[in-house]
């Protein structure tokens, strides 16, 4: 378990040459400006499509996200390619569903892979297109040796390398059920059973240096603004341009904020939490304004639904409350195929290209981040696989309504087997060939169902997912035979597709410790 593996695999790595972590960013890839534009990823954890008040009047807590919406575009209808944490980030990164690229489930703290090595990222592709990268935020996609985002196309690199509560923290904030405080007595016995998290604390990370353990999370949003405000402005010295991505640990519990942002909204912790969210965006948007407004795309979207199961510290998914599932028992929410799991609020802001005040209403998805910055760059899709990604350019530009004629969403937990495709969404309707709840606020889980024929709901008057379509009517008659050749195909097509497997083995030689001696890795006491 001890880091002193780990820090000794890193000095390998700084004696070997790979400086380029510390970067440079006035001197690294020599060459003139080429004008290419910037982009910058903004990915949410665990966020509500309700929780953005552009999107539902009664939330109050994002004025700078609601103005990112009016000076740009907002879409209505755009989903997470999972509903949980690492199937989600893998497919943004790379373009490609789970069954492809090998990402069906979470990766652990002592998980000795990640997103499979053959897998291109977004961040490595951009790196060929003579960008500077950088990740502030949660990475989630494998912590140990190559899998680290240093390897995967990323100059920087500053975050915690998975969730929030994948371990014990001095602050822990807000959840469900409450968790413990990291024990400080370095003596194993002092240490109660934490029920909500691992035994050992969460990490911040500086490229591949552990810099704190366990991480403080009262202060951590702000010190990724800082990293983030600061790559910004570096690269306005610089002869290139940036792909930032940004991934705060934000909405996901424990909950834990900035005490100046305590009992400032209605909606106790959630909405405090959501405010700083905000502020911190705001901050970020200020900086790119500064001097880059004019070549700066700027996206911000969810990495799946609200985590319903933790009450009153989850957020909203408006009105997309998967009400027959939830009448059956269960959420409908995160780990479901339900709406609510990844129907996303989005907004793509860049002022003189992206229409003000513009709403989309195309069917949209997270994978199509990949292509469309890959075009924006003038580079190419990595060869020898497929891809679920659209390139979205002119719906950005407001030249078309052009959007995904299907989507798929895989399994991510309520059930079945993890990344299998038994929900298709095909133009406004929507089939389960499964479904099941996942735990709800009191605990409750709704029953795996199969279903054949599949239920089907009509989105354009359901968005509730109420009421499924009688099988004996004509429109279900009508729309079944395009459903099942449209699944078919997408099935062949991943079978006959280069793809990949994640290797979701463990070891807990690999999990990230500064002080193998402490119980739970404290890297100094703070007493």
């Amino acid at each position: 378990m001890g880091l002193f593996r780990m820090k000794a695999s890193f000095t390998i790595v700084f004696i070997s040459g790979f400086l380029y972590f510390n970067i440079d960013f006035n001197t690294a890839h020599a060459g003139a400006y080429s004008g290419k534009p910037n982009f910058i990823i903004i990915l949410a954890d665990d966020i509500g499509w309700g929780d953005l008040g552009a999107n539902w009047p009664l939330t109050k807590e994002t004025p700078n996200l609601d103005k990112m919406a009016k000076e740009g575009m907002r879409f209505e209808d755009f989903h997470a390619a999972a509903s949980t944490c690492s199937p989600s980030r893998a497919s943004l990164l790379t373009g490609r569903l789970g069954l492809r690229n090998g990402v069906t489930h979470n990766f652990a703290v002592n998980s000795v892979a990640g997103l499979p090595l053959n897998e291109t990222t977004l961040a490595e592709v951009l790196k060929q297109a003579n960008y500077s990268t950088a990740i502030i935020g949660k990475w989630h996609l494998g912590h140990h040796g190559y899998y680290h985002p240093n390897f995967r196309g990323f100059d920087y690199y500053f975050g915690i390398p998975y969730s929030n509560d994948m371990g014990c923290t001095d602050d822990p904030g807000y959840n469900v059920p409450p968790c413990l405080p990291c024990p400080r007595d370095s003596d194993i016995q002092s240490c109660r059973r934490n029920t909500c998290t691992t035994g050992v604390a969460v990490p911040l990370l500086e490229n591949q240096m552990i810099i704190e353990q366990p991480v403080n999370l009262s202060s951590l949003a702000e010190r990724y603004a800082e990293k983030a405000i600061q790559f910004i402005q570096k690269a306005r010295e610089s002869l290139h341009p940036f792909f930032l991505y940004f991934a705060p640990a934000h909405m996901h519990v424990p909950l834990q904020y900035n005490s100046r942002f305590a009992n400032t909204s209605k909606r106790g912790p959630y909405g405090d939490s959501l405010r700083e969210l905000d502020h911190v965006i705001g901050q970020i948007l200020e900086a790119v304004n500064t001097d880059f407004h004019k070549n700066t795309l700027v996206w911000f979207a969810g990495d799946n639904g609200p985590w319903t199961e933790k009450c009153e510290f989850a957020g909203s998914a408006g009105p997309f409350v998967g009400a027959w599932q939830t009448n059956k028992g269960g959420s409908s929410a995160k780990k479901t195929t339900w709406e609510g799991g990844h129907r996303v609020p989005a907004i793509a802001y860049w002022p003189g290209k992206i229409p003000a005040n513009s709403t989309s209403g195309s069917l949209l998805s997270a994978l199509d981040i990949f292509s469309t910055l890959i075009s924006l760059a003038n580079a190419s899709l990595p060869p020898n696989r497929r891809y679920d990604s659209l390139d979205i350019t002119e719906v950005l530009f407001g030249q078309s309504d052009y959007g995904h004629q299907a989507l798929f969403h895989p399994n991510s937990g309520a059930a079945g087997r993890f990344g299998n495709l038994q929900t298709i969404r095909l133009k406004q309707y929507k089939a389960f060939y499964l479904t099941g709840g996942a735990r709800a606020c009191k605990g409750k889980e709704g029953p795996e169902q199969q279903h054949d024929p599949p239920l089907i709901f009509n989105l354009l008057n359901d968005t509730a997912e109420f009421l499924p379509l009688d099988p004996a009517t004509p429109e279900y008659r009508a729309v079944l035979p395009q459903i099942k050749v449209t699944l078919n195909n997408v099935l062949l097509d991943i079978s006959t597709d280069n793809i990949s497997l994640a290797d979701y083995s463990h070891d807990p030689s690999v999990i990230p410790c500064c002080q193998p001696k402490h119980v739970v890795c404290r890297c100094q006491d703070k007493a």
